[in-house]
C-alpha cells in the first residue's frame, strides 16, 4: 500500500461492504503509526461530526471510522483517493480547504456521492508514530475526472515498468562522490517498505497485480529522483530528468486511482 490515504480508502470500502471488520480496518491503519490524530479544519465541520474544536481528537484510528459513519449514509462507492500533484489536480473540488490540503500532501480520501456535500481527509505525518488526520467539509464532491479501467491501467503499468527502468539507464549523470547503496538495493529497499502493509482479501486479482506494479515503477522513479551517488551534471539535465519522469509518475497515480477505485466498486474477484 503507496500511502496512508490508499490504505484507508481500500480497508474502508471493504469494510462498508461487508468483507472486512472494523479491527480489519484499524489494524491497517495502525502499521502507517500507532497513534492517529483527528482534528476539523473548521469550527462547523467539527460540530456535524461530533470532533473537538478547537484542538484535536486523540480517537485513534477508531474515531477514523466513526468520522465516516457520521459523514452520512456513505457507501463503498463513495471514497475515492486523490493523489494530486503540482500541475495534475485532477479530480479535486476547485476552491476548497482539501483541495489545497491534499495538494500540500500529495494524497487525500474524498467521502460522499458526486454532486452532493461531502468531506474530505487529509492524512500528515507528525514523526515516526503520529499521523494527523484534517477533516474538511467539501460543499460540492466532484466526481473522477477521468474513468480508467483496470485493463488499462495494468496495460499503462506493463509500458511503465519498461519506461521508468529505461529512463534510470539513460539519465545522463556524474558521480558526486557520495557513498549510497546501488540502484537495485534501494529499489528492493522501497518496494520492502510498501510490502508491510497489506490489502483485503476481497480485492480483485488484477487491481493487485496494478497496484504491485505501481509500486515497482515508483520505487524505481524514486531512485532516479534521489540517487545519492549521482547528480545531473547540469540546470538543463535537471529539467530533462524532470521532464523524463513526470509523464512516468503521473501514469503511477492513475494507475493507483484506477485499481483503489475498483476496489471501491466492489468489483467481483472474478474480474481479473
Amino acid at each position: 500500500m503507496s500511502s496512508p490515504s490508499a490504505t484507508l480508502t481500500v480497508w474502508a470500502a471493504s469494510w462498508l461492504a461487508g468483507d472486512s471488520a472494523p479491527d480489519d480496518v484499524i489494524d491497517a491503519l495502525v502499521a502507517w503509526a500507532p497513534m492517529h490524530l483527528i482534528g476539523a479544519a473548521d469550527a462547523d465541520t467539527a460540530s456535524a461530526l461530533g470532533l473537538d474544536w478547537p484542538g484535536i481528537t486523540d480517537g485513534g484510528a477508531p474515531m477514523l471510522l466513526r468520522v465516516l459513519r457520521r459523514a452520512g449514509n456513505i457507501s463503498p462507492t463513495d471514497l475515492r483517493l486523490a493523489l494530486p500533484a503540482p500541475g495534475d489536480v485532477r479530480g479535486l473540488p476547485a476552491g476548497t480547504g482539501f483541495a489545497a490540503a491534499a495538494l500540500g500532501a500529495g494524497e487525500g480520501v474524498l467521502v460522499g456521492a458526486a454532486g452532493s456535500a461531502g468531506i474530505g481527509l487529509v492524512p500528515v505525518h507528525e514523526g515516526p508514530d503520529v499521523l494527523r488526520w484534517t477533516v474538511y467539509s467539501v460543499p460540492t464532491v466532484t466526481g473522477p475526472a477521468e474513468y480508467v479501467g483496470l485493463g488499462e491501467a495494468e496495460y499503462s503499468m506493463r509500458e511503465a515498468v519498461r519506461d521508468a527502468a529505461a529512463a534510470l539507464l539513460s539519465l545522463q549523470t556524474v558521480p558526486t562522490g557520495t557513498p549510497g547503496d546501488d540502484a537495485r538495493a534501494a529499489i528492493a529497499d522501497a518496494l520492502s517498505d510498501l510490502a508491510h502493509h497489506r490489502y483485503p482479501d476481497s480485492l480483485a486479482p488484477r487491481a493487485l497485480r496494478v497496484l504491485d506494479s505501481a509500486d515497482q515503477v515508483a520505487a524505481i522513479l524514486t531512485v532516479a529522483e534521489h540517487d545519492s551517488t549521482n547528480q545531473p551534471p547540469s540546470i538543463s539535465a535537471v529539467h530533462a530528468r524532470e521532464s523524463l519522469l513526470r509523464p512516468l509518475w503521473a501514469a503511477v497515480r492513475s494507475a493507483r486511482t484506477a485499481a483503489v477505485a475498483s476496489a471501491s466498486s466492489h468489483h467481483p474477484a472474478g474480474e481479473n
